[in-house]
C-alpha cells in the first residue's frame, strides 16, 4: 500500500503541534527565536552548525522518518528556495501516526524549529541548493537521533 502526500501551505497555526515557524525580520533589527529551542537533558551541548541539502526529484516515495526526542531542531534558512516538511503525531505505541501524517511547503525566507520528540522525515527541498543553519542539543547518546521506517510507502508530490 502507498499513502499519497500533497503538500499544504504551511501556517503557523496548522504547524502548531509540530513546533514554530521562524520569519525574518519585517524591519531593522533582531529576531530573538530562544522561545523556540527545547533542550530536555542538562547535560547536551548546543550543536549549531549549517547544511547544504540537494534538491530532491518529485514525486518521493519514502518510509523514513526521525526524531530527536530530547531536542528541538531549528532550521533557519541562509539560502533556500521551496522545501517540504513532513511531520506525524505519536501512535499509540510512540511511533510515527501514519493516519496523521501532514506535508506542508514552506518558502524559502520561513525557517521551521521542530519541537523535541517530533516525528519529522528528513529534509526535501526543492528548486535549488539549500543552505540552513540548523541548531539543536546533543549529548552523544541514542535519544540524539531515532529513525524508523513507516509500515507504509509514503509518496510525496506536489
Amino acid at each position: 500500500m502507498t499513502l499519497t502526500l500533497k503538500p499544504e501551505p504551511i501556517t503557523a497555526d496548522a504547524f502548531a503541534p509540530f513546533g514554530k515557524l521562524l520569519t525574518r525580520p519585517s524591519a531593522s533589527g533582531r529576531m530573538d527565536y530562544s522561545d523556540t529551542l527545547m533542550n530536555l537533558r542538562s547535560d547536551a551541548a548546543v550543536c549549531f552548525r549549517t547544511s547544504l541539502t540537494e534538491p530532491t526529484a518529485l514525486p518521493l516515495t519514502t518510509r523514513t522518518m526521525e526524531r530527536h526526542e530530547f531536542s528541538s531542531q531549528a532550521f533557519l534558512p541562509v539560502d533556500v528556495g521551496r522545501y517540504l516538511v513532513m511531520v506525524a503525531p505519536h501512535d499509540a505505541d510512540g511511533g510515527p501516526d501514519v493516519d496523521g501524517l501532514r506535508l506542508f511547503e514552506v518558502d524559502g525566507g520561513t525557517g521551521i524549529s521542530y519541537d523535541a520528540n517530533v516525528w519529522h522525515h528528513p529534509m526535501t527541498v526543492l528548486d535549488k541548493p539549500a543552505t540552513f543553519a540548523t541548531v539543536m542539543f546533543l549529548d552523544g547518546g541514542a535519544g540524539d537521533e531515532q529513525f524508523v521506517e513507516l509500515p507504509v510507502e509514503v509518496e510525496i508530490r506536489l
